[in-house]
């Protein structure tokens, strides 16, 4: 078994020493140039903007036996690693960011392994340009100080800035970013900063300047994509004063004072100027160029003006000092003339001395207080006259005039003049006479001020004004409240007290005393304490809440004058249980149909609940639980198990079947009252049946329920006749209209005619129509005779008219009524039917009254037809 695995072994071990025995040549890399992607990475360059994770290149290499190779890559020890390989493909990928300015070459070891043998060359990387840095200004801050008598166009500072990219990249060009009114330029390639011609500087106007400097590079590319970067600062430009303007006067106008008690020496005025100059001022000096008039000097340092003579020997008012002011020797020119000066107007009054202030006179002599006693409530407008106050101030002019004020309750007096000039007399007049009151203040306090108005003291003066109120009754009693509520029970004895009224009067004295008295209709039961104001009962008097629960009357109150006013006074009576119930009688006797309740009723005389609420009980009955009782209504009932006369004689012996109920009566007040009646009942049953009867049954004992029942009945069945007449007239009247004839019958004169009326019995055409017939059959016998006079035709006497039929007599009457002869109008009626019937009644005849009736009112008819023809 050993044989064949050593045989085996020492086959393999032959093989491989055959195999080490043919790879006696070395791998190697291509040599692609500098310009190829691929190869040993000799001369190999990168752009310092390619991003991170890039493949960047790919090693190649190869083995002469055509084995399979591994590639690696190597760094120098302690440097940075930026490139990764992978040992199969031979890839390089980038992994930290590149940047030329930090490091142009980067060195590293390319590595091809075969088996146990490597072949190690060394590769440059070059780090190639982009455009990623920006300009950088040096010697930064700029600050740059210049005179301001600097000439325009000068070159004030040189800007210089550095850029790290090459070519265009690295060059920079400088511009000024553009402000309103710069007074600046600068030199695009050089960066000189110069003052832009025609400009100039002046200290007085702007000490400093603010400039923006900005510098641009020529542009790259970067990402594949043309860049241009750029970077600012600013130049701070202090502007250097020279002495170029002249000095000014602080504080002009200028103005001074003499006073009356000024000596030679007082200051009357200080004049203060100061250099225009002020980065480097000059001293400055000051002298009285003319307008002194010799009575006023002046110091040359402090521009103090000082008076050399007495008030009283200056010959002017007013004096105008000129005051000038030039430079020391740096402000004269080479033939010392004045280059730089200033010159102002002091102006000086001679004025009196304010030192007197306003002072307050009474009747003798100066006086801070002043008093008056009189009534409240004076008229508006009325000057007070007690008060006798003058005011002065021993000033002249300006200083003599003030002002005078009245301080306390605000428009109540007002002073008069309000501007004094010298003195015045002052008075007090009276604004608001309703704040002038007693009752809220005994006296009023002011205070009176005099303030000078157009000095500078601004002296003043204050004088007490103290006014005593005297009290008139200017007040009505007013009471606590426009109504009083009260309540009494029912049953006090007399003289018991109701309500307590009050009244009070702010008047003082007598005026403030308050009488009460009592009136209306509702006071005869109580009096009123004259003084206390107490309403109490007559003596005499007794409430009743059954007669009278509720009163109202008038109380008044008046003071001593007669000046009163009302209040008005409800009494409620309240009710108390003083009344028992009370039955009808003592001994009922009631007749009860089984399944019918009876009811017995007691009444309390009490006004209110719960005094006159009465509840009903059964206290006693024979034969016993027979009967309920209704608490509230006291109806009495039998047990509902007794519905018929034959359970009624099982319970009883007797054969009337009459039982006694003792009924009691209880209200419901406090103490509760009783009262007992005894109720004798008979049992029956109930003689009639159906709703009817058990309606009259429950009325029994109510007879009005019923009557009342009846009365409806009754009520209704009227109002359907009327619905009914009156549906039937309105029929008739639409039959029967008169209709109007257009033919006008002339007549002439004749003999008087006598209407003849044929009898209309026996015609078929109906009453209406023969009268019209014969009235028309008469007219043309008129016209025979035209001579003589045209007498009144008497009346025509009446024809016979047929009765009105038995079906609708009211119609047959109506219908004769209309059927009346006329002149201008005939008669025309619907055709009107008659059964045969009818007909043989109408024959018949009609009574005296009815045609007595009828004729009267035809012959009223041809009347008025004929009158209003010849009329």
């Amino acid at each position: 078994m050993k044989g064949p695995h050593t045989l085996r072994l020492a086959l393999v071990l032959l093989l491989l020493r055959v195999q080490l025995g043919q790879s006696d040549f070395a791998p190697y890399f291509y040599d692609n140039g500098p310009s190829s992607t691929n190869g040993n990475m000799a001369l190999f360059s990168i752009s310092e903007d390619t991003p991170v994770g890039t493949q960047v290149y790919t090693l190649n290499g190869t083995d002469p036996e055509g084995d399979g190779v591994r590639y690696g890559l190597t760094f120098e020890k302690g440097s940075k690693e930026y490139f990764r390989v992978d040992p199969k493909s031979g890839r390089v990928t980038l992994i930290s960011a590149l940047d030329r300015e930090v490091s142009v070459l980067l060195r590293s070891a390319v590595i091809i392994l075969l088996w146990f043998l490597q072949v190690v060359e060394n590769g440059r990387v070059f780090v190639t340009d982009a455009n990623d840095e920006k300009p950088e200004f040096l010697n930064l801050p700029f600050i740059v100080n210049v005179p301001e008598d600097t000439k325009a166009g000068s070159s004030i500072f040189t800007v210089q800035a550095v850029d790290k990219d090459l070519g265009s990249g690295g060059s920079v060009t400088y511009f000024l970013q553009t402000f309103p009114n710069t007074k600046f330029t600068i030199d695009g390639h050089s960066g000189v900063l110069r003052i832009k011609p025609g400009e100039f500087l002046d200290y007085e106007t702007s000490k400093t300047h603010f400039v923006t400097v900005v510098a641009k590079d020529g542009g790259g590319k970067y990402n594949g994509q043309h860049q241009v970067m750029s970077s600012s600062a600013t130049v701070t430009i202090n502007v250097l004063d020279a002495q170029d303007s002249p000095p000014t006067f602080v504080g002009t106008p200028y103005f001074g004072y003499v006073y009356e008690v000024s000596v030679p020496g007082s200051e009357i005025f200080t004049v203060f100027a100061k250099d225009g100059d002020q980065g480097n001022p000059n001293p400055i000096q000051y002298s009285i160029v003319n307008g002194s008039d010799g009575s006023f000097s002046m110091n040359s340092s402090s521009g103090c003006i000082t008076l050399t003579t007495y008030p009283v020997q200056l010959r002017n008012e007013l004096y105008e000092l000129k005051v000038q002011v030039p430079h020391t020797a740096s402000e004269f020119g080479p033939e010392n003339e004045l280059l730089d000066f200033s010159t102002t107007l002091v102006t000086i009054r001679v004025v009196d001395l304010n030192n007197h202030p306003p002072t307050f006179y009474g009747e003798n002599g100066p006086q801070n207080r002043f008093e008056l006693t009189m009534y409240e409530h004076p008229p508006e407008g009325e000057i007070l006259r007690g008060l006798k106050i003058t005011v002065n101030d021993s000033d002249q002019g300006a200083n003599a005039k003030f002002r005078l004020r009245l301080v306390g309750p605000g428009r109540v007096l007002r002073v008069v003049p309000q501007t004094v000039l010298n003195e015045a007399q002052v008075t007090i007049i009276v604004e608001n006479s309703t704040a002038i009151d007693y009752e809220r203040y005994t006296f009023l306090s002011f205070k009176l001020l005099a303030i000078e108005i157009d000095t500078p003291e601004r002296f003043s003066a204050t004088a007490d004004i103290i006014i005593h109120l005297l009290d008139t009754n200017d007040n009505t009693p007013k009471f606590s409240t426009d109504y009083y509520i009260a309540r009494i029970p029912e049953n006090s004895p007399g003289g018991s007290n109701v309500v307590s009224i009050t009244a009070t009067d702010p008047d003082s004295g007598l005026w403030g005393e308050v009488k009460y008295s009592i009136y209306g209709s509702g006071a005869d039961l109580f009096l009123i304490h004259p003084t206390s104001g107490i309403v109490y009962t007559q003596p005499w008097a007794t409430l009743d809440a059954e007669v009278k629960s509720k009163y109202n009357f008038y109380v008044k109150a008046e003071d001593t004058e007669g000046k009163y006013s009302l209040a008005e006074v409800f009494v409620t009576v309240l009710d108390q249980n003083d009344h028992p119930p009370e039955f009808n009688e003592n001994f009922l006797e009631k007749t009860m149909i089984i399944g019918a309740p009876v009811k017995v009723e007691a009444v309390d005389d009490d006004a209110e609940e719960p005094n006159n609420v009465i509840e009903y009980s059964i206290m006693k009955a024979d034969p016993e639980n027979v009967f309920d009782i209704n608490t509230s209504t006291g109806e009495i009932k039998l047990k509902p198990f007794i519905k018929s006369m034959e359970i009624v004689q099982n319970i009883t012996r007797q054969k009337d079947c009459k039982w006694s109920v003792v009924v009691q009566a209880r209200d419901r007040g406090s103490p509760s009252f009783t009262t007992t009646a005894v109720v004798k009942i008979d049992i029956t049953e109930n003689p009639l049946s159906g709703p009817m009867a058990a309606f009259l049954m429950q009325s029994r004992d109510n007879p009005m329920k019923a009557l009342g029942m009846v009365a409806g009945v009754i009520s209704v069945m009227v109002m359907i006749t009327v619905l009914i007449s009156t549906a039937i007239y309105m029929r008739n009247s639409k039959s029967n209209r008169i209709v109007p004839a257009r033919r006008i019958i002339r007549r002439r004169r004749k003999e008087q005619q006598h209407w003849n009326f044929k009898a209309p019995f026996g015609s078929s055409e109906g009453p209406d129509r023969l009268v019209a017939d014969d009235v028309e059959s008469n007219v043309p016998n008129r016209n025979k005779n035209n001579s003589g006079s045209w007498p009144k035709p008497p009346p025509p006497s009446a024809p016979v008219l047929p009765p009105p039929p038995v079906a609708n007599p009211r119609l047959v009457v109506e219908r004769q009524k209309s059927a009346v002869p006329t002149v201008s109008g005939s008669l025309s009626s619907r055709s009107y039917s008659r059964t045969p019937s009818q007909k043989s009644i109408a024959k018949g005849t009609i009574s005296s009254a009815l045609v007595s009736e009828l004729k009267k009112r035809m012959e009223q008819k041809i009347i008025e037809a004929n009158q209003g023809y010849y009329y």
